[in-house]
């Protein structure tokens, strides 16, 4: 638990800057998924209080509407993404899996929420309240362009000198570990 004490909130972007015009989002390249999951991340990364604040909103709505449904909800996918998380660490497979479809994963991870909360009848709120907005999310890290602060604010996160909550996500899902070997091996080569 000692990174939840070094751990630091980013700062919460411009709405101006998150939600521009269209000038500033794009079509993804889907025939290049690095790419398309470099974009991803760094908006991940960037914008996560964003990300926060907008699902938050939906939460509440949800949860306001279906109190126990969405208590529900939230507890089924937080037991089942920390599982899947504790698995891939354990399983060489399962972490294999996890480092090169990280989507898959997550998509893995709320399938089977979906499949526990139907179950338990709470279909309905895991669709609007976790799922709807992690699909607005997703959507708008894919199709958000990145720019130079973006881009120098992340590699701050992944040299280390700062560590957030979705630092910390992407960390459980091992996006950062191949990104962080690429920094060390520039500033080795570098030196020498």
């Amino acid at each position: 638990m000692d990174f939840i004490s070094k751990m630091e909130l980013a700062p919460l972007r411009p709405w101006d800057d998150f939600f521009p015009g269209a000038e500033r989002f794009s079509k993804p390249e889907f025939g290049d998924l690095t790419k398309w999951n470099n974009r991803v991340i760094s908006n991940l990364m960037y914008y996560q209080t964003n990300y926060f604040v907008v699902a938050l909103v939906v939460f509440l709505i949800v949860g306001f509407l279906n109190p126990f449904g969405m208590f529900l909800g939230g507890a089924v996918v937080s037991l089942v993404f920390a599982g899947s998380v504790w698995a891939g660490e354990n399983k060489p497979t399962i972490k294999n899996f996890k480092k090169k479809n990280p989507t898959l994963f997550v998509i893995g991870v709320m399938a089977t929420s979906y499949f526990v909360l139907s179950l338990f009848g709470g279909v309905m709120v895991f669709i609007f309240g976790i799922t709807f907005p992690l699909l607005l999310i997703l959507i708008h890290a894919s199709l958000r362009q990145r720019n130079m602060k973006n881009r120098l604010e992340n590699k701050i996160e992944e040299v280390g000198l700062k560590k957030t909550p979705m630092g910390i996500i992407m960390d459980l899902l091992d996006q950062q570990e191949e990104k962080m070997n690429k920094i060390q091996d520039f500033i080795e080569n570098k030196l020498q």
